[in-house]
């Protein structure tokens, strides 16, 4: 075998490796995400979210509890600075009372598609987010980041982009306003489970 010959294998073969080496983070797309999160019919966590206006010099901060089912609907529970719990399903956001009931709020036109949007950012339904936005997804399985880009007009009027980042589940999302304004989730101490609790089972039934 001649030099030139062997020269020319080597780099065949450097270039194969290369390939096999890379190809873990080629392969995952939008559906290897959308199975990923959706291994977990229920999340529960903790979450901090900051609310970024250009108006003030520091970010309106609140902490507190969510569990995120996906079958059901978000329960949102505010702990601090007040305490207030909130259910939002596909078609409705309700608060409870002093008495414990949930009571339907009232929406302004286009909330409901905005409930909706949140939701579907929370579980990674990456096909019903494709009807509304542009994505782009980069990273692994481990280490993800989603940049969506609104292409429906009204949202091109609210957000300039959406980005969410996780790993096994969503660990962060962060929403950019058209007029400078932006407002950062982060989901801590998260974990999956197959199913609701008795407890969380009858707020969504209520």
């Amino acid at each position: 075998m001649t030099a030139r010959r062997q020269g020319w294998i080597r780099r065949i073969a450097a270039a194969v490796l290369l390939a096999a080496s890379a190809a873990p983070a080629w392969a995952f797309d939008l559906n290897d995400l959308q199975a990923q999160l959706r291994e977990a019919p229920v999340v529960r966590g903790q979450f901090v979210q900051q609310k970024f206006l250009r108006s003030l010099p520091q970010p309106l901060t609140s902490t507190g509890l969510f569990t995120l089912s996906a079958q059901d609907g978000l329960l949102w529970e505010l702990r601090a600075p007040l305490h207030q719990d909130l259910l939002l399903t596909s078609s409705a956001i309700f608060r409870r009372d002093d008495g414990g009931k949930w009571q339907a709020l009232p929406q302004a036109v286009g909330a409901g598609r905005e409930t909706r949007m949140f939701l579907t950012v929370l579980s990674g339904d990456t096909r019903s987010l494709q009807d509304n936005f542009d994505i782009s997804l980069s990273g692994s399985a481990g280490d993800w980041q989603l940049v969506m880009t609104p292409k429906a007009a009204l949202l091109k009027q609210i957000f300039t982009d959406i980005r969410i980042s996780g790993g096994k589940l969503v660990q962060r999302i962060e929403l950019r306003e058209t007029q400078g304004d932006k407002t950062v989730m982060e989901m801590k101490n998260t974990r999956a489970d197959t199913k609701l609790n008795d407890d969380e089972r009858r707020d969504f039934e209520s």
